[in-house]
C-alpha cells in the first residue's frame, strides 16, 4: 500500500518574492490527488518540497517519520527511495533506447542482474502499453508515448508515492483520455499513493479521489474531489469554468477594483455541469483498494461537509437508478 504524505505549515519563499504560505494537508495513504492552479502559484515548487529537492522555510513534509524538510540529508536520500517523479517532459536521455532510460534507475541504485532488470523493465513497459518500441530512440516516438516512458520509468523500482508534473502537457484530449485511464489503471494494480499537479480539467473531473488548489500564495482548499468541484470559491468557479471574470488575472490576481466593476457588469456563472464518475479501473483489474478505503473515510467526514459536497458524494456512492445505502 502507498504511503501516507503529511503536510503541515509548509512556507517557501525565493529571496523576498513568497510563492506560498502556511500549506497544511494530508495526502491519504494509496488515493490519487491533484493540485489545480493558475500558472506561477508554485505547483512543481510544491512537488519538489514534497520530495526534499527544495527546502522550504517553515514547515514539515512528513513520511514514515521523517521529515522531508528538516531530517538529516542521509534520511531524506533514503526516504527519497520511496517516490516515483513524472516529470512534464518525461526527462528522457535522447541517446538512449526507451529500454535503457527505463531501465537507468534500476542500473544507477540497485545492484540487479540484467536478467531481473530486464524482467521488470519490461513488465513496467506492458504495464503503460509500451511493448514494441524498447529500441526506439525518445525522438522517434510521440509525445504521448515518451510520457508512458517518463511514467514506467517512475515505476520501476516500486515506488509507494508517485508524483506526476502536469502529465498531460503537450497531449491532444484523446491522448489525456488515455493517460486518465492509465493513472487509474496503475493506481487499481500498485496502489500506491498518487499526486498529480495538472491544469487540465478533464483530469481533474474524472481521475483523483482528492483535488487541491493553490491560489494567492495559499492552499485555496484541499478535499475530496467533491469538494472542490462544487465550490463556490470565487478563485475555484472562475478556474474550473474557464471564465475571464474572477480573481484570475492575465498575469497575477486583480485588484479589489477590477474585481468590483467585474461583478457589477458581468453575468452570473452559468450553473456547473453534473459531476462525472470517478474512472474506474479497465475490464480485468482488480478494484481498487484505494477506492474501498475513500469510501468510509469520506462518509465519516459527510457532517462536516458543504451541502453541495454532501449530496455529490451520496449521489456518487448511489447505485446507478438507486438512492445511496
Amino acid at each position: 500500500m502507498g504511503t501516507e504524505v503529511v503536510v503541515e505549515g509548509l512556507t517557501k519563499s525565493f529571496g523576498k518574492q513568497n510563492i506560498w504560505q502556511d500549506v497544511t494537508l494530508t495526502l491519504p495513504a494509496g488515493e490519487v490527488s491533484v493540485m489545480l492552479g493558475p500558472s506561477g502559484t508554485g505547483k512543481t515548487v510544491f512537488l519538489k518540497s514534497i520530495i526534499g529537492l527544495v527546502k522550504p522555510e517553515h514547515g514539515r513534509v512528513l513520511i514514515d517519520g521523517v521529515d522531508m524538510v528538516g531530517s538529516p540529508e542521509r534520511d531524506i536520500y533514503e526516504t527519497r527511495k520511496l517516490f516515483g517523479l513524472m516529470f512534464q517532459d518525461g526527462a528522457l536521455f535522447g541517446s538512449m533506447t526507451l529500454f535503457d532510460n527505463i531501465a537507468f534507475p534500476l542500473r544507477e541504485h540497485t545492484r540487479k542482474k540484467e536478467s531481473e532488470i530486464r524482467r521488470i523493465v519490461m513488465e513496467r513497459m506492458d504495464m503503460v502499453g509500451l511493448i514494441g518500441a524498447e529500441e526506439k530512440l525518445p525522438g522517434e516516438i510521440s509525445g504521448g508515448m515518451r510520457k508512458r516512458a517518463g511514467l514506467a520509468r517512475a515505476l520501476v523500482l516500486d515506488p509507494r508515492i508517485i508524483l506526476c508534473d502536469e502529465p498531460d502537457s503537450g497531449l491532444d484530449p484523446v491522448r489525456t483520455a488515455y493517460l486518465s485511464q492509465l493513472l487509474i489503471d496503475l493506481n487499481a494494480q500498485i496502489d500506491a499513493t498518487m499526486l498529480i499537479v495538472t491544469h487540465n480539467l478533464d483530469i481533474a473531473a474524472t481521475v483523483p479521489d482528492n483535488m487541491g488548489m493553490l491560489f494567492r500564495r495559499r492552499l485555496v482548499t484541499f478535499g475530496p474531489r467533491e469538494v472542490l468541484l462544487t465550490s463556490d470559491e470565487p478563485v475555484v468557479a472562475q478556474f474550473l469554468s474557464g471564465r475571464r471574470e474572477g480573481p484570475i488575472g492575465m498575469s497575477e490576481e486583480k485588484d479589489a477594483a477590477t474585481l468590483a466593476r467585474e461583478q457589477s457588469t458581468a453575468p452570473p456563472f452559468a450553473p456547473r455541469r453534473r459531476l462525472e464518475r470517478q474512472l474506474e479501473p479497465s475490464p480485468g483489474l482488480p478494484v481498487r483498494a484505494a477506492a474501498l478505503r475513500r469510501r468510509q473515510r469520506v462518509i465519516d467526514m459527510l457532517p462536516h461537509l458543504p451541502e453541495a459536497a454532501r449530496t455529490a458524494i451520496l449521489h456518487g456512492y448511489a447505485p446507478v437508478g438507486g438512492a445511496a445505502s
